[in-house]
């Protein structure tokens, strides 16, 4: 059987995502999945902040999954589910088994599902060509089972769940007289129905009699046998064929690959898987979950098959806040409400940009536009995404159409907007419990100005004390961290949304240069005060776009 996972597509808002980024994630791929066949999950690329968590819980809404990177996985392609086999099965009954499911590798695996060895029909024929010695039944340790089950036999005395652990295998061709001199203890002894002969190996100490031509066992030698210690076998083979086949019966576990195990993992990347399989022989590979138990096989015919992963943007349309691996997917949709940004697409995609405060709000829009009706949850994560994002209406981002939206949205959810924004951005700036990293990415952008790398994080709350406190946790962290995000300059917006001020924090050679250039103003040491200056977006980036351009 050929697995293949389903091939879900991914909304996904930018790195370090904001509450607009996730809320609309949630809205935009719940609205497709009533208005489409195909299956729509909501992700995300980064960390879920305090605001967003505050607002999921409030509505009772599980966050988008986690997808850091969206480069083709192994879970992406197809994976054969070839049933692993145990390490004493016999070489015979895993050669039928392979030639049945035409397969040419054969995992061989414990008992608690984990990887053991593999055997491929080469090793198998390998096996059957290339050993000339006579004891090798017992070194392999051959389970007495398998020699019936490979002679078509039966065994008359003796227990079948022994194992074969010492002597060799012996035809008796010749008289009494003359097996005397080569029959050892231990030894498995073929023979035919003379009694003779029968009673002489009992007597020189077989372990066991494999009578040939399924001929009929006296009750006398079989009680020798019994108090001797020595097991019957009668099979319906000639001498001749059983000769051949009895090698047939080790297990596989003897022959198998066992050291220096190439397997891949559900979550491994395609590319690296690509790289391996060039390097080795192997037309499949073992493939393992998580927990290291094993899963299927994958061949180079897989990566041939392999389909990208696809993707709807939304609140982004930047290469540097898209989440990792994006060039290697198919982007079918944008939906944003930044400016137009530096993401090529391979093809054409249906693409939504309006100059609005809020992605949220095209993605209302949209539910109006395919008469879906919004569930009051819904309602909620868009509505909280407009209020976030337009500093519940401060914002010189914010536009009627986004006011009047929220508070559509607002009714719908049950809530009143003055009192659950403040609960929100509370929660926002409730940072007590996070180290300087958790705060810096809570909402950290990447810009690209002309021959200028920079970045942008901002944190708004609803007190300077608050801002204080955060400045002092940051300000070492970036300096620390300058070279790390492989930018010129660090930016950091402390917004305090009643006085409707920033005061931009900032690590860099060029920065306070930058910062008296585009805003007119005397920076200090390592901050600037930024009057009336709110919104990144349209306040801040704009003019620092136009000076580094």
């Amino acid at each position: 059987m050929i697995q293949k996972k389903q091939n879900n597509i991914h909304v996904i808002g930018h790195k370090n995502p904001d509450t607009d980024s996730i809320c609309s994630a949630i809205a935009y791929a719940n609205l497709k999945n009533h208005i489409s066949d195909q299956k729509y999950v909501a992700s995300r690329a980064g960390q879920i902040n305090n605001e967003t968590q505050f607002v999921l819980d409030y509505f009772k809404v599980k966050a988008p999954k986690y997808i850091p990177d969206v480069r083709p996985q192994v879970q992406d392609i197809y994976v054969r589910e070839t049933e692993g086999i145990s390490n004493m099965m016999s070489l015979k009954k895993a050669w039928d088994y392979s030639r049945a499911e035409k397969i040419v590798t054969l995992p061989i695996i414990k008992e608690d599902k984990t990887l053991e060895g593999l055997i491929t029909i080469s090793d198998i024929a390998t096996a059957d060509m290339d050993v000339y010695d006579a004891a090798v039944l017992s070194r392999a340790k051959t389970p007495f089972r398998n020699i019936v089950e490979t002679l078509g036999g039966e065994m008359i005395v003796g227990d079948i769940e022994e194992i074969y652990e010492k002597g060799k295998v012996i035809i008796a061709a010749a008289n009494p007289d003359v097996m005397e001199t080569y029959i050892e203890a231990e030894d498995i002894v073929i023979l035919g129905n003379r009694y003779e002969s029968q009673l002489s190996a009992i007597e020189m100490g077989a372990k066991c009699l494999i009578v040939c031509m399924g001929v009929t066992v006296s009750q006398t030698i079989q009680k020798l046998a019994q108090e001797n210690n020595c097991s019957i076998i009668v099979t319906p083979y000639d001498t001749y064929t059983v000769a051949r086949l009895i090698n047939h019966s080790m297990p596989v576990g003897y022959f198998m690959t066992k050291d220096n195990l190439i397997s891949f993992h559900m979550n491994d990347f395609t590319e690296d898987v690509q790289v391996v399989m060039a390097e080795k022989r192997f037309h499949e590979f073992p493939v393992l979950d998580q927990d290291e138990k094993y899963v299927g096989m994958v061949s180079r015919r897989s990566l041939i098959s392999m389909e990208q992963k696809k993707l709807i943007l939304v609140d982004h349309n930047e290469r540097s806040q898209a989440v990792d691996g994006y060039e290697t997917a198919e982007i079918l949709e944008i939906i944003d409400h930044h400016r137009i940004g530096s993401i090529e697409t391979v093809g054409p995609v249906y693409f939504r940009n309006q100059p609005v405060g809020c992605t949220c709000t095209i993605v209302t829009q949209m539910y109006r536009e395919n008469n879906v009706e919004i569930e009051p949850h819904i309602a909620g994560l868009l509505c909280s995404a407009i209020l976030s994002d337009t500093l519940m209406y401060r914002s010189p981002t914010c536009t009627p159409l986004d006011k009047a939206t929220a508070e559509e949205l607002a009714k719908i959810a049950g809530i009143d907007v003055e009192s659950y924004a403040k609960q929100m951005f509370k929660a926002a700036s409730n940072l007590k419990d996070k180290t300087a990293e958790e705060i810096f990415h809570q909402d950290f952008k990447k810009f690209v100005g002309g021959d200028t790398n920079f970045g942008v994080g901002q944190i708004n709350a609803m007190s300077d004390e608050e801002l204080q406190e955060i400045k002092a946790v940051l300000l070492p962290y970036m300096e620390e961290s300058l070279a790390k995000y492989g930018v010129e300059m660090l930016f950091f917006m402390l917004t305090n949304i009643l006085e409707e001020s920033t005061e931009l924090i900032f690590v860099g050679e060029n920065a306070p240069a930058t910062i008296e250039k585009a805003f007119h103003v005397q920076p200090g040491k390592d901050s600037a005060l930024l009057e009336g200056v709110v919104s990144r977006k349209k306040q801040l980036i704009p003019p620092m776009m136009a000076l580094f351009q």
